[in-house]
């Protein structure tokens, strides 16, 4: 198994995002099932306060012995504030 390098993005905060976790957190606290919708808004995923995860458009660059990820800069979505980088196995 080789390693792969990915990158994410994080939109702020926004009411919408505010409003979903409002109700996860209701839901949370109430001991009750979180609603599909809420989960899918997540990513499936305990909410991150960073955000939104985005998508971040990349290609698979390699150069003799280096390789790893290119980002084209006019291709993030403007709302995207944070950039993650990560390596996983």
């Amino acid at each position: 198994m080789g390693m792969s390098t990915h990158a994410i993005g994080y939109a702020p905060p926004d009411d919408k995002w505010r409003k979903m976790k409002a109700i996860y957190d209701a839901c949370t606290i109430a001991e009750s099932e979180i609603p599909d919708y809420v989960k899918q808004f997540f990513g499936y995923e305990e909410p991150d306060n960073r955000g939104v995860e985005v998508e971040i458009p990349h290609a698979k660059w390699k150069d003799g012995m280096r390789e790893g990820i290119e980002i084209e800069l006019d291709k993030i979505p403007d709302h995207v504030k944070v950039i993650r980088f990560f390596n996983s196995w």
